[in-house]
């Protein structure tokens, strides 16, 4: 990066043994990466030995030359400074609107203190170093999220801030202190969220225990506390999975018209369990099912797991097979009593409980994606003006 290069030397390695291309005054060397160019040689053949920074933005984010930077960029055109601000992590976005508004200068709330504040600051040094290149990968490949970021997720209690303030935090050491569990409120958790959301990467987001968030508040608020405590333990240390098993092909997420039924066995030791789920995220590598049932008087609600009988089956989805979208199938399922969740034929209140904290967490989802939305337009917008500008001003200068 410290070497500077003419444009007549980059002009002159405009073959595919030796192609070089300007993208906001940096030089890539592109000669070994052009069989790997995912829109193949010929493209890179074109912008051999030019500017490409008009052709590069018209198509990418400035993010994929951040991904390329260690491994291509030898060196920057003399004379000549990039134009595109390249944020290190934990900063904030310059962009407007690309940040909540408590978080700009020219705007307090007096909602937000200091440990709002450095959990933020926290969270986004985390998300930009860690969570973000997994993401990437992930979304490309379908799988879910690795083994040793979830165990450094646990390690900072992250999916046990995500479940919101409660009992469940106590004597948690969160995000290395930056915030301790007797003064964590839903701001917190609001920020939690926020961060997290900021991959841009929606198929994956889901398969980072979106099924966990939507689902262990019902087993946190309404399980019988032998299983609450090792059920909760077991997921919020990533050791094991859980999902939301509501939705059926003939009935959505209307849960009056479910056809999953339950039905005591003749001890009264078991509910035996028959039906089948569809479009349950995270349900592809689940080891537990809050699953809504019918009863013989009602809806009920129980946590099932996986075993002789439960056949999950990924679906194609509109977007990454990383969020573990599945259909899933019980058949003659023995799910013990004591994993009944509220009490029988009264799950609907346990449903609608759960769902508060569901539906909190997709609003909050919702709209920090949004953000993201309009600060990728105008950050696009603005590198084509800006960088536009130089190229179309510059050639007259140099002819000066």
């Amino acid at each position: 990066m410290s070497k500077e290069i003419s444009r007549d030397e980059i002009a002159q390695n405009d073959s595919r043994d030796s192609l070089w291309c300007i993208i906001d005054a940096k030089v890539y060397d592109l000669t070994d990466f052009a069989d790997a160019h995912p829109g193949g040689s010929v493209v890179l053949a074109q912008i051999a030995g030019q500017d490409a920074t008009i052709d590069f933005f018209n198509l990418h984010r400035y993010e994929v030359l951040q991904k390329y930077d260690g491994s291509l960029c030898i060196g920057t055109v003399k004379g000549e400074k990039s134009q595109v601000i390249d944020p290190k992590p934990g900063d904030l976005s310059l962009v407007p609107y690309g940040e909540p508004t408590w978080l700009t200068p020219q705007f307090r709330s007096p909602y937000y203190k200091q440990s709002h504040r450095r959990l933020q600051r926290a969270m986004r040094v985390w998300v930009d170093t860690v969570l973000t290149p997994e993401a990437r990968e992930r979304e490309l490949d379908g799988s879910r999220i690795g083994d040793a970021v979830l165990k450094d997720m646990a390690r900072l209690h992250m999916n046990a801030m995500r479940m919101g303030p409660g009992p469940h935090l106590k004597g948690r050491t969160l995000m290395n202190g930056v915030v301790s569990p007797e003064e964590f409120d839903f701001f917190h958790e609001m920020i939690i969220t926020q961060e997290l959301c900021r991959t841009g990467t929606r198929g994956f987001n889901d398969g980072n225990l979106g099924g966990m968030v939507i689902s262990l508040p019902a087993v946190l608020y309404h399980a019988r506390p032998s299983v609450r405590d090792r059920v909760a333990e077991e997921v919020l240390s990533g050791k094991k999975w859980m999902c939301l098993a509501i939705s059926e092909a003939f009935a959505g997420s209307d849960v009056g018209g479910m056809k999953t039924t339950a039905v005591k066995s003749a001890d009264g030791k078991h509910y035996i369990v028959n039906g089948t789920k569809k479009w349950i995220t995270n349900g592809t590598f689940c080891d537990y099912f809050v699953t809504g049932v019918k009863t013989a008087k009602g809806f009920a609600v129980l946590l099932i797991e996986r075993g002789e009988g439960v056949e999950t089956t990924p679906i194609k989805t509109s977007y990454s097979a990383a969020a573990g979208t599945a259909y899933i199938k019980f058949e003659d399922i023995k799910v013990p009593i004591e994993n009944l969740l509220g009490r029988e034929d009264d799950g609907f209140k346990v449903i609608m409980t759960n769902f508060n904290h569901e539906r909190w967490m997709i609003a909050i989802f919702t709209v920090r994606e949004s953000r993201l939305v309009v600060e990728g337009c105008i950050k696009w917008a603005n590198q084509r003006r800006v960088l536009g500008k130089r190229l179309i001003e510059e050639p007259v200068i140099r002819q000066k």
